[in-house]
């Protein structure tokens, strides 16, 4: 029974995670919730392990019908893999607890400039070529990748938006980019999980088709309803984030 529930849990969080990121947002409240007095270190290693092959499969079907910037965004998944690492092994000498409060204001923001920029991201426009494109892809994903290792929550989405907004793509553009370097900083994190031996391989194995399989399934209608599609699931999933996140801070 417990590996049904968490199973399921990993469908549905690969096919939220394949469109805007967050799927964290539904598997890793459901560990906790069937295993409660397991290391957390455990539990996360369980929720990159499964949520790695989601992502990995998405940024493949993506990479097949959108035209990804790979010159920049190969550097750039590299810096948020070393990113990543930085800040996993930071949080092994200090507690992230001091973000809580912060980052539901910041979800909070985010929501607030999108809904604001009715055009936003509705267009594939990106501002930089070449060097400056991929200097900015890097700064965010050694910025981004260093927070998905130290604390995580919305690190898909604060992708998203950072490309959207920073670099000038559609949303489903930036989705695609952003899946490419959440791979690099889920497998960071993997790694350090495994050598550090948090990581129950035969549960991560079940969830990891399950992840995949609602992954293709969330991938599929990204592509076929478009930047419009993406851009509303984005905001529904980034206002999700800021209740659960604002629930975690300031009432739990």
């Amino acid at each position: 029974m417990e590996l049904l529930f968490v199973t399921c849990a990993s469908l549905l969080a690969g096919f939220v995670d394949s469109i805007v990121g967050g799927g964290g947002l539904i598997l890793v409240p459901a560990l906790f919730a069937v295993f409660p007095t397991t290391h957390p270190a455990t539990l996360f290693g369980i929720n990159k392990g499964a949520s790695i092959c989601g992502t990995a499969v998405a940024t493949a079907q993506y990479a097949k019908r959108v035209d990804m910037r790979w010159a920049a965004l190969l550097p750039a998944a590299l810096a948020g893999f070393g990113g990543s690492l930085a800040g996993a092994w930071l949080v092994t000498e200090i507690s992230p607890q001091f973000l809580r409060k912060v980052l539901p204001v910041v979800l909070l923001a985010v929501l607030i400039y999108t809904l604001a920029k009715k055009e936003l991201g509705r267009h594939h426009a990106p501002r930089f070529s070449g060097r400056a494109e991929t200097l900015v892809a890097c700064c965010i994903g050694l910025l981004l990748g260093f927070y998905d290792g130290f604390f995580g929550p919305g690190t898909g989405s604060f992708f998203v938006f950072l490309f959207v907004r920073w670099l000038g793509y559609d949303f489903l553009n930036a989705s695609a980019s952003a899946k490419l370097l959440n791979v690099a900083t889920n497998l960071a994190a993997l790694l350090l999980f495994a050598y550090k031996g948090h990581v129950w391989w035969h549960f991560v194995l079940t969830m990891a088709v399950a992840n995949v399989l609602g992954s293709l399934i969330g991938t599929h209608m990204a592509l076929k309803h478009g930047a419009a599609f993406v851009r509303i699931v984005f905001i529904v999933v980034v206002s999700a984030l800021i209740l659960k996140t604002g629930y975690d801070a300031f009432i739990h």
